[in-house]
């Protein structure tokens, strides 16, 4: 076989793998075993439990049972934002989109008795595929052509939802319409207000700035609001092939330019500065990868949409994202979550709170 035979042919890679439990973290695996073979009465066995690492808001767990591979979904321990981690919701939304849009797991049942595990919670079907996080796993090694194809193929996937019939799949109550954009940065500025601690910037600049420039609603569309590649599977056999979309907790109905620029706020591209590396969390740096302003113009081609303001989005993107880390923060400052992996996210959230003011500043409309 030539090189480039081999470059092209696929090759099974790692599946992504799942970890001990974290200490505080534990199920209540009796509870929870009971409870799933009244609903499911062919499981077998005792499951091996196992837990996701990579997830900051959600806990997620594996339940490995002889004849089934199942995900459990549960909220956090503490203090949680009104709207967030609503386990009900997520079930529904994935439960409504996987006739139309297969990469949604398989759901399997949603418990909303407290008498199990003290919260709700629900299970689906485990995806078996490749994970690409920071780093694609060992083993794997894409050349550029291919690189390039998973990065079309993502955004395809992106634009595949935001093409999906809201009224058909009877989602049209998830939102509450035109206005989407005006109610994030309402809702945004006021969730960092809450969750400020006292080693953290107020950003009052580009809360203030993005209220002056709000546009109007482009679209309404389903919206995953939390788009990422480390929330995406990928096909073992080829690692360009999105089999599944992951981590519904934010779907809603809202303008999809807006699910844009949030996923646009994780794209560190290979020479971005030291600090943003530092905050890298999925392979966006290699080469093949489209740049952030690629990906826009890509997208915009592909919806039949424009956009004269797209510093907006952008600045809206990272802002929202220093709020989520800062929220995620929140709680470990208040010794509501013992993950180690969250103590110095207050340095990320001051770190994307001054990008946002440099790019007003630089590109932004007064």
């Amino acid at each position: 076989m030539t090189a480039a035979a081999a470059a092209a042919a696929p090759t099974a890679a790692p599946i992504d793998p799942s970890g001990a439990v974290r200490p505080g973290e534990e199920l209540n695996v009796p509870a929870v075993d009971a409870w799933l073979k009244a609903l499911v009465p062919a499981l077998q066995g005792t499951p091996e439990i196992t837990q996701y690492s990579g997830g900051a808001s959600n806990w997620t767990y594996r339940l490995k049972y002889p004849n089934r591979d199942l995900i459990l979904r549960r909220p956090p321990a503490g203090t949680k934002a009104k709207s967030a981690h609503d386990m009900a919701r997520e079930f529904k939304v994935q439960q409504a989109l996987k006739p139309v849009y297969p990469a949604v797991p398989d759901m399997v049942g949603l418990c909303q008795d407290p008498s199990v595990i003290g919260t709700d919670f629900y299970v689906m079907e485990r995806i078996e595929g490749i994970i690409p996080r920071k780093h694609m796993p060992r083993g794997l090694t894409l050349d550029k052509a291919r690189t390039r194809q998973l990065c079309l193929n993502v955004i395809d996937k992106l634009v595949e939802l935001h093409s999906v019939d809201a009224q058909a799949v009877g989602l049209t109550s998830l939102g509450k319409g035109p206005g989407y954009p005006k109610r994030q940065i309402e809702g945004w500025s006021d969730r960092y207000e809450k969750a400020r601690t006292w080693n953290v910037l107020g950003f009052k600049y580009v809360r203030d700035w993005l209220k002056a420039n709000t546009p109007a609603d482009v679209a309404t569309c389903i919206i995953h609001n939390d788009w990422r590649f480390d929330n995406v599977v990928l096909d073992s056999n080829d690692p360009t092939r999105v089999i599944g979309v992951l981590d519904w907790e934010m779907a809603t109905l809202g303008d999809p330019l807006m699910d844009l620029g949030n996923a646009l706020a994780y794209w560190i591209e290979a020479d971005d500065n030291f600090m943003m590396q530092a905050t890298r969390r999925q392979p966006t740096h290699l080469p093949g990868m489209l740049r952030r302003q690629e990906v826009v113009e890509y997208y915009l081609d592909r919806m039949k949409l424009k956009t004269d303001n797209w510093t907006f989005y952008e600045v809206y993107g990272i802002f929202r994202l220093a709020v989520i880390i800062q929220q995620i923060y929140y709680r470990y400052h208040h010794k509501q979550t013992r993950n180690p992996a969250f103590k110095n996210f207050w340095v990320l959230a001051n770190y994307l709170g001054l990008r946002c003011e440099r790019l007003v500043r630089t590109k932004g409309r007064r």
